[in-house]
């Protein structure tokens, strides 16, 4: 079944009594229904296009979080082969919600390492819906090391609410494991490549987005804080989360005016999760793209561009 989101109720109305005529036709073979089905097609398609065509921050907040997104996993298993999953920290566990490798894409070596929510109540209770814990973000550093000392690029899928905020994550070094894991991200001599597939939240994102290249999906949202965390901060109220989201400036298009990322990824009509194999396929494109800008390139010299690029962010404002 379809998962609706609060906006989409009108469209859920529409496919659902298209779906209703087809199921009677199928119950009753002398029912000719596919003319009005038609039309309830075409009419749910148009307001799909519309309600799209120009979403609020706060309904692509919505649309980055919803269940039916492709999530790390489906991309690792649709654009990369020889997937060799690589586990733990070598200190103290192994982090579901960070899983990552040495995989093939398009017959190149790489190292993948990306945020995992989990797709059911199950996976997402083991995968902690996404959230790392410090051993998550040694587990990454651990695998930067490797990709550097080999020489391979690095490929990192975020979507995450944040870092997991519990006590035991605290008490075992949470924000220093961030901190490694972003100054380790500015030091490995390869190319790093980002994409934005769901939620980027906090320095828990940050930690995987520290960039050569920072692509987002189009209604993928990248955040300090969420609108729900703001408004309670700021007004001491979460149902501000609509405000909250106008004001934090977290949508790919704005980041890209910031000059926060680089690439914005199209997705299709009604999101990535209206068509999973569609939006797969153009961020493995794009990701190809990015890396080729960096064939010939010395290890000093993709330091040293990153570098200069994150100490000149913020020097292009809104109005620019």
């Amino acid at each position: 079944m379809t998962t609706y989101l609060e906006f989409e109720k009108p469209l859920a109305e529409i496919e659902g009594k298209a779906e209703e005529l087809r199921a009677l036709a199928r119950n009753n073979a002398e029912m000719k229904v596919e003319k009005e089905a038609a039309a309830l097609d075409k009419k749910a398609a148009d307001l799909l296009r519309d309600l799209y065509k120009d979403l609020s921050p706060w309904r692509k907040c919505q649309v980055a979080r919803h269940p039916e997104r492709p999530h790390c996993k489906d991309y690792i298993e649709a654009l990369f082969s020889e997937y060799t999953p690589l586990a733990g920290d070598r200190n103290f566990a192994d982090d579901h919600a960070v899983m990552g490798g040495l995989a093939r894409l398009d017959d190149m070596p790489v190292v993948v390492i990306g945020h995992e929510k989990g797709s059911d109540t199950k996976t997402r209770l083991e995968r902690n819906f996404g959230m790392a814990r410090p051993e998550g973000y040694r587990k990454a550093i651990r695998l930067m090391d490797l990709a550097d000392r080999f020489g391979l690029p690095v490929v990192t899928l975020i979507d995450t609410p944040g870092a997991y905020p519990g006590k035991g994550a605290e008490e075992r070094g949470q924000a220093e494991a961030i901190a490694r894991s972003t100054q380790k991200c500015l030091e490995i001599g390869v190319p790093l490549i980002s994409v934005v597939i769901g939620e980027g939240g906090s320095g828990g994102a940050v930690a995987f987005a520290t960039a050569d290249r920072v692509a987002m999906l189009e209604h993928s949202v990248y955040s300090v804080i969420s609108p729900e965390g703001c408004a309670s901060i700021l007004w001491k109220d979460a149902e501000k989360m609509r405000e909250a989201a106008e004001a934090l400036k977290l949508t790919a298009q704005d980041l890209k005016k910031l000059g926060v990322i680089d690439r914005i990824i199209k997705e299709p009509s009604g999101g990535a999760q209206r068509d999973k194999a569609a939006a797969i396929a153009s961020v493995g494109s794009e990701i190809a793209l990015m890396l080729a800008e960096f064939a010939g390139k010395k290890p000093a010299e993709i330091i040293k561009d990153r570098r200069r690029k994150y100490l000149d962010m913020g020097a292009k404002g809104l109005a620019a």
